[in-house]
């Protein structure tokens, strides 16, 4: 009997270490040598598909790569350690095949890059009724022309002559005496972080995480500091249905084109609440009772969510028509004249305050717009110890900061989720301006920009800098202009 079960077991080896079998049902499996996995991070310009955390995955090495081999699996050729085999040989014993060996994970193909234009596009505005007639001589199309009556102008979109390249294009735009501001048809995309899942925070209204690391004040009540202001935003379309903004003051409209394929109501409905979410819901809002203004200029093509130069500049004029005092722009994308020019427009003559941003690229990618203007407020996001969000982008531009990473908001359907993205730290400054123009009406984009930066906490290095800006958005724990020095004695 011994014998038996001796000769039983050198067969058993041999089929082990064979390799001329590739029918063989029993495969040995070879050593997983697990690797620290890449971040895996897609950065976004801004919005919708910003991936966070790790994916977790794991890379995946053959037994020959780790060295030690001294056996192979079944019909692989590869190299399997002592172990491996006595470990297959266990399994056969019990009677348990073995799963067949793994050969190494094959790599992700690079995403393809998202277009940043529209292809064939230039915008320009201001363009006198003879440049534009030039320009149709010359073989242009105009495609669609808009009067923006709060900013007494028109801006128009043309289709550029076929054979004629888009840099030259823009050229022949920029050359004409009232053209020279035209641009591409630039795309601007929203800034979000997908987060995993936890457990709901125990923090309830006014006593939110977010809310206590900027000393947002305390017991001042849904309309905050005094009289109404309107607030602005450009963003994806928002869910007027949710139980977070069923009683909210908003006037939605949607001035991108109808035969374009509609935006999620994803993104906007999270800035939405964070703005004026009621307050006996999951989602509390900032400035509950404030009217809100929210325009979606977004549209979808082939799963790309974005916003081009044209339909941002047509909702930045609505907004303006509608007398909003504060724009929340949660997007991001490359420069653009006509838009930069509209900004410093409603900044200087219509004295609006543009908040903006600063996108989810990194810190080593090109400043995004239109954070990166210097007629906007530029906002970054840091997590609830005030440490910088590793994908924030960086620059000379960066104004405030406050906290965009893991912020509680709603969902689009209904219910609420954590977010991440300088998408969510933007409506903090946005709705510390409403309070500041609550406070003093009269005060510039300039003034408020300056008071903002004077009350705010220092991060990173002494005074101003390229990852928190002035620093961390204080209001101090009360109103504007509410604040008591103590004397002396009592500090």
């Amino acid at each position: 009997m011994r014998g038996l079960a001796v000769s039983m077991l050198a067969v058993v080896c041999l089929l082990a270490l064979d390799t001329r079998s590739p029918q063989s049902p029993y495969i040995l499996i070879g050593a997983a040598w697990a690797d620290e996995g890449d971040d895996g991070d897609g950065d976004d310009g801004d919005d919708n598909g910003d991936d966070d955390g790790d994916d977790g995955s794991r890379g995946s090495r053959s037994g020959s790569s780790g060295g030690g081999g001294a056996g192979r699996s079944i019909g692989t050729g590869e190299v399997n350690s002592p172990r491996e085999i006595i470990q297959g040989l266990r399994r056969l014993f019990r009677g348990q095949p073995v799963a067949p060996r793994r050969g190494r994970a094959q790599a992700a193909p690079p995403p393809t890059p998202r277009p940043d234009r529209a292809p064939g596009e230039i915008v320009a505005r201001g363009l006198t009724p003879e440049d534009t007639a030039a320009l149709v001589a010359q073989g242009f199309v105009v495609l669609e022309s808009v009067n923006l009556a709060s900013l007494a102008t028109t801006i128009r979109r043309f289709d550029a002559p076929d054979g004629l390249s888009l840099d030259d294009a823009r050229a022949a735009l920029r050359a004409l005496p009232s053209g020279e501001a035209a641009d591409f048809n630039h795309y601007y995309r929203t800034g979000e972080a997908a987060v995993p899942q936890t457990s709901e925070p125990t923090c309830d209204g006014l006593h939110c995480p977010a809310r206590a690391l900027i000393n947002w004040p305390e017991g001042i009540g849904p309309s905050g500091c005094g009289a109404p202001v309107r607030i602005g935003m450009v963003d994806t379309g928002l869910n007027p249905d949710h139980e977070a903004l069923r009683g909210a003051r908003i006037d939605l409209s949607r001035v991108a084109p109808e035969d374009f394929s509609p935006s999620a109501a994803i993104h906007g409905t999270a800035v939405a609440a964070l703005l004026v979410g009621d307050p006996a819901t999951r989602v509390p809002g900032l400035l509950p009772d404030l009217p809100l203004v929210a325009v979606d200029a977004f549209h979808k093509d082939a799963g790309d969510e974005r916003a081009d130069a044209f339909t941002l500049v047509r909702a930045l004029d609505l907004l303006a028509q509608r007398g909003v005092r504060v724009i929340n722009l949660s997007l991001a994308g490359p420069s653009n004249t006509v838009l930069g020019d509209t900004l410093t427009q409603l900044t200087d003559q219509r004295q609006i305050v543009v908040v903006a941003a600063s996108g989810n690229a990194g810190p080593r990618a090109d400043p995004a717009y239109p954070a990166a203007y210097d007629s906007v407020i530029a906002v970054t996001a840091v997590d609830r110890n005030g440490t910088a969000y590793r994908r924030a982008g960086r620059g000379p531009h960066v104004d405030l900061a406050a906290q965009g990473v893991e912020v509680w908001t709603a969902a689009s359907v209904s219910g609420a989720r954590w977010k991440t993205g300088t998408s969510f730290a933007a409506p903090y400054v946005t709705a510390a301006v409403a309070l500041w123009l609550q406070h003093d009406p009269t005060l510039t984009p300039q003034a408020i920009r300056a008071r903002l930066a004077a009350s705010a906490t220092d991060l990173g290095t002494e005074g101003h800098d390229q990852t928190y800006g002035h620093g961390l958005l204080d209001l101090g724990g009360s109103c504007p202009g509410a604040a008591t020095l103590l004397p002396a004695s009592a500090e």
